[in-house]
């Protein structure tokens, strides 16, 4: 195998982490808890009520039961967790392979809308490099899913790319098109920190079908006739195709396997990412479980810290 295999062996994070927030659909305050993880654990969500485990999810798009503005994963008892995407990106995104995600709520937290509140509380901890090296789900053939003038597709390719392409008839957003190479620093430095966003127009329909009950300007770019109704306006000029492509790394997550491979999506969302994926996992042909190779001793820690952290110390 060749020197493509960045990061050899598999991870997890240093330490436990704590976060609060608020889910964005319900409104209700939200725990959630990291734990971490031996190898081959996965990303695995541990439902709790009173102190005790009532359900546990494999991130999994097997476990996908929703995509409506979110994705919603759950197991055959009925137990769901919604809103899976940004933590999962930010996990996923920094090439942790395994964590335990012990959670009290239905919904994980929408923090502010991005991946950066995770991503910082994992920086401030750092990640931990385990024994077993690494396995990879590679990409062997072109896979495509078509709806309208949507389209995605993933094909072989020697690491993970993405390339995402949106198109709104809102001037705000219009047609914003970006094409990365996946690696840690690009995912923090490019994507951790877009928001997720709606229209204003949508909010009362939204409210009536039960959702975004805790959607405000402190956690979702609100987009009105012809404004960003935030005060601080975007973090970028393409927040919104970046944010997209965010939601791509935390849908795509749920291979159960960092990919090998390159996605290409246009005016999709979840359910177009998860649609390609339940495509390519159901054809047996069009990839493969390749394994890193074995390399030198792991690492006890990787601190990896954020700004903010370092300007903590």
């Amino acid at each position: 195998m060749s020197n493509r295999f960045i990061g050899a062996r598999q991870t997890t994070i240093a330490q436990e982490i704590q976060v609060h927030g608020t889910g964005v659909h319900s409104g209700a305050p939200v725990s959630v808890r990291l734990h971490p993880a031996g190898p081959d654990t996965g990303l695995r969500f541990v439902v709790m009520k009173r102190g005790r485990v009532t359900a546990e999810i494999p991130a999994k798009v097997c476990n996908v039961k929703n995509l409506t503005l979110c994705t919603v994963i759950g197991n055959e008892s009925g137990a769901t967790v919604s809103t899976v995407e940004h933590l999962l990106a930010a996990l996923r995104g920094l090439q942790i392979d395994n964590c335990l995600i012990e959670i009290d709520s239905k919904e994980v937290p929408i923090m502010d809308g991005s991946s950066a509140p995770f991503v910082e509380a994992i920086d401030r901890v750092g990640i931990r490099e385990l024994s077993a090296p690494r396995r990879y789900l590679k990409v062997l053939k072109t896979i495509r899913v078509e709806e309208g003038e949507c389209w995605g597709e993933l094909s072989p390719h020697s690491g993970f790319h993405l390339d995402v392409e949106i198109d709104f008839p809102s001037p705000i957003i219009g047609q914003q098109r970006l094409s990365l190479e996946m690696s840690p620093g690009v995912f923090r430095n490019e994507l951790a920190n877009a928001r997720t966003f709606g229209f204003m127009s949508d909010v009362e329909r939204l409210w009536k079908a039960g959702l975004a009950l805790g959607a405000n300007l402190t956690n979702t770019v609100a987009i009105g006739d012809d404004r960003i109704m935030n005060r601080e306006g975007l973090r970028d000029p393409m927040e919104f195709v970046r944010h997209k492509m965010l939601d791509a790394v935390g849908d795509l997550s749920l291979s159960g396997h960092p990919l090998l491979g390159a996605y290409r999506s246009v005016k999709g969302g979840h359910r177009l990412n998860s649609l390609v994926l339940q495509k390519l996992l159901e054809d047996t042909t069009a990839w493969s479980i390749v394994q890193a190779p074995r390399g030198r001793e792991p690492r006890p820690v990787v601190f990896e810290r954020s700004a903010v952290a370092a300007a903590a110390e």
